[in-house]
């Protein structure tokens, strides 16, 4: 075993201890940093041999950090922004658009024009690769866990550089044939399908202040790609993002209303990486082909009309 004097940490050491710090376990950890758990256990077992102390304690919540650990954090979290810093120096250097960009988006983006654009962008800049992180979680830019992070927001307030490229507008859709149910007396009789809202409520504050205050949440999904699909089903109705629900063949916006201000579209990065060229070449590009088309976004139409049978 080495004495405590002689062991001098590496980045790679740290780097496996934050990641189970952050998550609790073994194997969270391990998957925060894609390696396997049988990786993570022997890295972390050699550590604390090579330390003569224990760095984690295990309880019914989990691991937590015995004291040697948390005085070891603060340390391990300023050697990680150090090399974060240093990654995103080397690579606002790069001066030609060639190379990757890592883009983290939510899933409903998927559904949207916007695929349309990656794929246009990737005619465009034939050497530049798109690697697309899509998922619910924020992407961290500070600790380059995407290069470019597309988020819908009413506001961000983190470390970051770029732009609100459009806000969006909202309605309720549903299948053409439930559609043909709908009556001008605020939705009563009619479901919506609930996303997140507590198991057992049949209303919601959105619902209330919605054209439909009469209707009631009867299903419930946990993902927004689902969400789409049921409505579209004819399960019930749901409110989605104009653009996502307007470009869906087989959803129209239901009779009797009229779109509502919904988020915003943000295209962000960090402010190291504004001058690396396939960075800027993409956030450009997407930010020029969003713009032009507002009007996908922003309806600010008046109250739709009963469905033709």
């Amino acid at each position: 075993m080495l004495n405590k004097d002689s062991y001098a940490f590496n980045w790679d050491d740290l780097k496996f201890f934050l990641a189970v710090a952050r998550a609790g376990t073994l194997r969270g950890g391990a998957q925060a940093i894609a390696v396997n758990h049988t990786t993570m256990t022997r890295r972390l077992s050699v550590m604390e041999q090579r330390i003569g102390s224990r760095l984690f304690d295990r309880s019914k919540q989990g691991l937590v950090l015995t004291q040697i650990g948390e005085e070891l954090l603060p340390y391990a979290q300023r050697m990680e922004e150090e090399m974060t810093a240093a990654s995103r120096f080397i690579v606002g250097k790069d001066a030609d658009p060639v190379g990757t960009v890592c883009v983290s988006l939510p899933h409903g983006m998927a559904l949207t024009s916007l695929m349309d654009d990656f794929a246009l962008f990737s005619t465009r800049y034939p050497d530049i690769t798109l690697n697309l992180q899509f998922g619910n979680d924020i992407a961290n830019l500070s600790r380059r866990e995407a290069d470019v992070s597309v988020r819908v927001a009413n506001e961000v307030f983190d470390d970051a550089v770029g732009r609100r490229l459009v806000q969006m507008s909202q309605a309720a859709y549903c299948s053409r044939e439930y559609a043909e149910r709908v009556k001008d007396n605020q939705g009563e009789g009619l479901h919506f399908i609930g996303w997140h809202e507590p198991e057992g409520d049949v209303t919601a504050q959105w619902l209330k202040e919605s054209f439909y205050p009469k209707a009631t949440l009867k299903h419930r999904v946990s993902e927004l790609v689902p969400l789409v699909s049921l409505a579209a089903a004819g399960l019930g109705m749901a409110y989605l993002s104009c653009n996502l629900g307007d470009r869906h063949p087989g959803l129209v916006r239901a009779p009797f209303q009229k779109p509502l201000p919904y988020r915003s579209i943000w295209l962000l990065l960090h402010r190291d990486l504004r001058r690396t060229a396939r960075i800027r070449c993409f956030v450009d590009f997407l930010a020029e082909q969003v713009q032009a088309r507002e009007n996908e976004f922003w309806v600010a139409g008046t109250v739709t009309s009963p469905v033709a049978k």
